[in-house]
Formats: structure tokens, C-alpha cells, sequence
């Protein structure tokens, strides 16, 4: 376990209200940058697993001060308009594409759950 104290790092979750269920295998990009006026460096991504979580998001470059994680639902919601009919009935999704910037500090870690329907998110920094 590393101990380094300079390195803020980021976790995320993300659940199907609509479902009452984890989102699985949901595309997920991370992207970060040293400060609000810089370009967005892509730093790749991940999926989320059978329990909605993200375990292997690359780590942060030191330095970094904003984080955006990209979420792919348009993939996800059609994926699920497949299967059995959800309480929605009518496939897709209204976003698309749900992108989150927020602000991190050196050495804290920062989960960011993401609770997803498809004509509504909400998100909070977790714990």
C-alpha cells in the first residue's frame, strides 16, 4: 500500500434507480488537469463491474486538481432496453453521455457515486 501523501485518488459507484440495481458494465473515462484554465489530459478508463464500481480507474498524476469522469449510458441504457422490459419501457436514455468535474485535493481519496435513471442523474462525493 503505497503512503503517499501528494496523490489524491478516485474511486466511483454507480447505481440504476430506475432498477434498483448496480449499473453494470458501464463505460467509464477519466480525464484530469493541473488547474481550471489547462487542457483536459485523457487518461483512459475503465467498466463498471456486476457490483456498478470502477476497481481499476487509473491513477492520478501529481499535480492533478480537477478530475472528469465520462459515463457512457447511452451504451448502458440500450444495452438494458435488450433485455426485459425495465420500468421505463421505452429504451435509451434522455443523457447520453453524464460527465462529472470536480475539484481534488493532494492525498485524499474522492468517491464519486453516480445515481443513474434514464431522464436523470444525481452524484455526491462519497466516502
Amino acid at each position: 500500500m503505497s503512503t503517499d501523501t501528494t496523490t489524491a485518488t478516485v474511486s466511483t459507484h454507480v447505481l440504476d434507480t430506475s432498477l434498483g440495481r448496480p449499473a453494470a458494465d458501464v463505460p467509464v473515462r477519466l480525464a484530469t488537469r493541473p488547474g481550471p484554465t489547462a487542457g483536459w489530459e485523457q487518461l483512459g478508463g475503465s467498466v463498471t463491474d456486476a457490483d456498478g464500481r470502477c476497481a481499476d480507474l487509473p491513477a492520478l498524476p501529481e499535480g492533478t486538481a480537477q478530475v472528469r469522469l465520462e459515463f457512457d449510458t447511452d451504451t448502458y441504457f440500450a444495452r438494458e432496453a435488450d433485455g426485459p422490459p425495465a420500468p421505463h419501457a421505452v429504451g435509451g436514455t434522455f443523457f447520453p453521455e453524464v460527465a462529472i468535474t470536480f475539484t481534488v485535493r493532494p492525498g485524499e481519496h474522492h468517491h464519486v457515486p453516480l445515481l443513474l435513471s434514464p431522464f436523470g442523474y444525481s452524484v455526491y462525493r462519497g466516502s
